[in-house]
């Protein structure tokens, strides 16, 4: 379920250019169908924690698969832009839910020695569920049109519903939890405002200046709220765990790097080199099967070494990709990008994957719901912030060939600033040793 929420997370990479002409909107609204969808799920993943103590395992699960049932019907039926983008908010809802649950669940029923192998396999599917979504959907484009993205998905949805309706196991207790409303107001409202002011820029700065101040506003009284309340929404005192909070830093930045890669990669190759939908998926696809792989192997590998070689490894194989990437023409050869895109991919699961890992070895089992509603939070706003910024990088040049290289060296910027943190944190770790 959590492959198919964050398949579905990115789907529409290859059709946003469709979707783009077919209902006549521009390339800064349409890229809301992705970017809102993980700004959502960065929203609505603070509240799973609570739910997770609030019901039971099998109560949660049946629940939210069923909201992402009802975004797919209304997605297969929407008729103008905004009932999409609506159907892909109740899509992210559910999906914001499922990935913090299938993480906690991971982590708490499996003993700590096993857990790099675990959240590897976790984050297999973290990461290849949203690097597939693309090659996905331009298959199904080639032959269909874009309502099948949604319509071929509905019947997986409700298998998998029905088989946990009779087989899920509940294999926790229901907790007295009371969840603060004011707290999810803060959050709901601040992320919102803080995300949505970078789309904004371009148009009215003065506007989304004043959003983006809103918003951390009430982002700052949502953290001190969190410091006063004896149940909060959010366990933000877990940050002071300094692995916690230096590993998720590396981990969203990976995740940045990833998303914001698979965002540009098709839009360029449509709109400049004229490839059509399945062909931008293919470029792609390489690079996911690598990167599900990769970040399998490297959880064992991190259980038996430790995660100091794989970090510097991938960061080094992203830099290596980049150089083709940073000097993109119509004339580029789709083998280079599709090859630069493979190691880039490659190297980031060799980053991801341990760093998933290590960020929880510090981290008590009671507390391991919050720990990862705060990982997964972070990571996946990031990765709004992300797409949006190399979205409106890329649209500002006349040229979208230019305007791709320019948002291809801030993930170049993301990468310098991840081996910092990852030098910090080993240097940290061996004081500690």
């Amino acid at each position: 379920m959590t492959f198919l929420t964050l398949a579905s997370q990115t789907m529409m990479v290859t059709a946003l250019p469709v979707i783009q002409k077919v209902m006549n909107v521009s390339l800064n609204n349409v890229q809301w169908l992705t970017t809102g969808y993980i700004l959502i799920i960065g929203i609505v993943t603070p509240l799973s924690s609570n739910l997770y103590d609030k019901y039971s395992n099998r109560q949660l699960f049946l629940v939210t698969t069923g909201i992402f049932i009802l975004g797919t019907i209304l997605g297969s039926l929407a008729t103008s832009f905004l009932t999409l983008l609506i159907a892909r908010i109740l899509q992210a809802c559910a999906g914001g839910i499922v990935m913090s649950f299938q993480m906690t669940t991971m982590v708490t029923i499996y003993p700590p020695e096993k857990r790099g192998t675990v959240l590897g396999l976790s984050g297999l599917v973290i990461a290849s569920g949203p690097a597939i979504g693309p090659t996905i959907s331009g298959i199904i484009l080639h032959f269909l049109n874009w309502r099948f993205l949604f319509i071929l998905v509905l019947p997986l949805v409700l298998l998998l519903w029905l088989i946990a309706f009779f087989y899920f196991p509940n294999y926790s207790q229901k907790k007295d939890v009371k969840i603060d409303i004011l707290s999810v107001f803060l959050s709901l409202v601040g992320a919102t405002l803080s995300l949505a002011s970078l789309t904004l820029y371009e148009q009215n700065y003065l506007l989304a200046g004043l959003m983006l101040i809103i918003g951390i506003f009430l982002l700052t009284i949502f953290y001190k709220r969190q410091l006063l309340l004896t149940q909060p929404v959010l366990k933000v005192q877990i940050l002071k765990v300094r692995s916690f909070s230096l590993l998720t830093v590396i981990g969203l930045l990976a995740f940045m790097v990833l998303i914001g890669t698979e965002q540009i990669i098709p839009i360029f190759v449509e709109n400049v080199q004229g490839l059509n939908s399945m062909q931008a998926g293919f470029i792609l696809l390489p690079g996911a099967v690598l990167n599900a792989l990769f970040a399998a192997l490297a959880g064992r590998y991190y259980d038996s070494h430790g995660p100091k070689h794989l970090l510097y490894m991938g960061v080094l194989l992203m830099l290596i990709a980049t150089i083709p990437l940073v000097s993109l023409t119509e004339t580029t050869p789709t083998w280079l990008i599709t090859s630069a895109y493979l190691v880039r991919m490659i190297g980031n699961s060799l980053v991801f994957a341990p760093a998933m890992s290590e960020a929880f070895k510090d981290i008590i089992l009671t507390d391991i719901s919050h720990a990862s509603a705060l990982n997964n939070t972070f990571r996946q706003v990031a990765a709004a912030v992300s797409t949006t910024i190399m979205i409106v990088i890329a649209d500002i040049p006349s040229s979208f060939t230019l305007g791709t290289r320019l948002s291809i060296w801030f993930t170049v910027v993301l990468l310098l600033l991840m081996l910092y943190i990852i030098k910090i944190y080993l240097k940290t770790a061996s004081q500690q040793n």
